[in-house]
C-alpha cells in the first residue's frame, strides 16, 4: 500500500525506525513534547498524533496505538509494513494481577497471553500461535532498567479484549500461571511484529490492581506520571 495510509498521513520516510507507542494520542503528545528534541507532528488522523524528533541526538519516534488488538493490530501492521519501521516499543498502563505488583512498577512483556482471535488472521497453524517479544529489545530494556535505577519484573502478559467484565474469576486462573498483569494491545503486537520479520516489544506501568478496585492511578496520573517507563525506554536507543 502506498504511503500515506488511510489511518496515517505522513509522508514516506517521516517516521525514524523506533516508534514508541502509548495507548493515549494525548500521551505521544506529552513524551514528544517532554522528552524529545525538536519534535515535529507527523500525524493526526481521527486524532491518533504522532511525533518525531530525537532524543540524545538518535531519531525517535512517538505516536498513539488507540485501545485493543484492532487499533493496536492496525496502526503497528501500517508502521511495520509501509512506513518501514523496525522497532516498536509499546508503553502502556496495566492492572496488576500478581499480588507482589505495586502502583507505579514496571513490567516488561516477554509473552502475551490472550483471549483474542486476532493471531488468527495470520497464523493458521494447527494449534495456538504464542506471541513473544524481541530478544534484542528485551536485552535492551534489561540493561537499560539497570542503567537508569528500575526495577524491572519479566515475565507472562495478558491481552484482553475486555476491560469491564462482571467479575474477576477468569484472571484467577492467570494468576495460578504467573501472569503479571492485564492490558489489550501487547498479542497484537507481538504478532505483527513476528509476521513482518521486526522487533516489538510491551512495557507498562502498573496503573492499577485487578483484585483491588481501591487502587488505581488516575487518568492525569497515567498520563503523565510514568516517567521511569518512558526514560528506559528512550535509553534503549
Amino acid at each position: 500500500m502506498p504511503v500515506p495510509t488511510p489511518h496515517i498521513n505522513a509522508k514516506e520516510n517521516a517516521f525514524a525506525k523506533t516508534v514508541l507507542m502509548p495507548g493515549d494520542p494525548l500521551r505521544a503528545k506529552f513524551i514528544a513534547e517532554n522528552f524529545l528534541e525538536t519534535p515535529k507532528k507527523v500525524n493526526a488522523v481521527r486524532g491518533m498524533l504522532g511525533y518525531t524528533g530525537t532524543y540524545n541526538g538518535n531519531p525517535v519516534s512517538v505516536m498513539g496505538s488507540g485501545m485493543g488488538c484492532p487499533s493496536m493490530g492496525i496502526y503497528s501492521y501500517e508502521l511495520f509494513n509501509f512506513y518501514k519501521v523496525d522497532n516498536i516499543i509499546r508503553v502502556g498502563s496495566a492492572g496488576s494481577i500478581d499480588m507482589g505488583l505495586e502502583l507505579g512498577d514496571v513490567v516488561m512483556g516477554v509473552g502475551a497471553c490472550s483471549e483474542s482471535n486476532y493471531a488468527d488472521g495470520f497464523a493458521r497453524c494447527p494449534g495456538k500461535f504464542a506471541p513473544t517479544a524481541s530478544f534484542e529489545l528485551m536485552l535492551k530494556a534489561h540493561k537499560a532498567a539497570e542503567m537508569i535505577g528500575v526495577k524491572l519484573h519479566a515475565g507472562n502478559l495478558l491481552t484482553s479484549d475486555v476491560f469491564y467484565n462482571d467479575d474477576n474469576v477468569g484472571l484467577n486462573a492467570w494468576l495460578r500461571m504467573g501472569v503479571l498483569a492485564v492490558e489489550m494491545e501487547a498479542a497484537a503486537l507481538y504478532t505483527n511484529a513476528a509476521r513482518a520479520g521486526k522487533n516489538a516489544l510491551c512495557l507498562c506501568t502498573v496503573s492499577d490492581k485487578v483484585f483491588d478496585r481501591n487502587a488505581a492511578m488516575s487518568a492525569e496520573e497515567r498520563e503523565k506520571s510514568l516517567t521511569n517507563m518512558i526514560n528506559m525506554a528512550l535509553s534503549m536507543l
